[in-house]
């Protein structure tokens, strides 16, 4: 079917999907039923909010994959990739559990 289209429908076909996964974060989910719905590394109950309050003490990536072994390089690149999207969101969740 691909194959019928032209490069225009092709190009807006593109579009359309590139628009609809803007705000996907691959490695990220966000179900209600782990971690009160909180971001988390995929596979992992590890909020995004706990991996970016480690960087505010001053941890360095090498050493948050020491602490979390089940993490991997490509997660905490996605998760600091969420991050930067999502800013005011971790940082109203890293006061809300400091709160706790």
């Amino acid at each position: 079917m691909l194959a019928d289209l032209t490069p225009g429908e092709k190009a807006q076909l593109l579009q359309t999907v590139a628009r609809e996964l803007g705000e996907a974060f691959p490695g990220i989910e966000n179900n209600p039923n782990i971690c009160g719905g909180e971001p988390c590394v995929i596979r992992t109950r590890i909020p995004v909010w706990l991996l970016e309050q480690a960087r505010h003490f001053g941890l360095n990536d090498s050493e948050i994959l020491s602490i979390y072994p089940i993490l991997r390089a490509e997660d905490l690149a996605t998760a600091w990739a969420y991050v930067r999207s999502h800013h005011e969101e971790i940082e109203h969740q890293i006061r809300e559990n400091e709160a706790a």
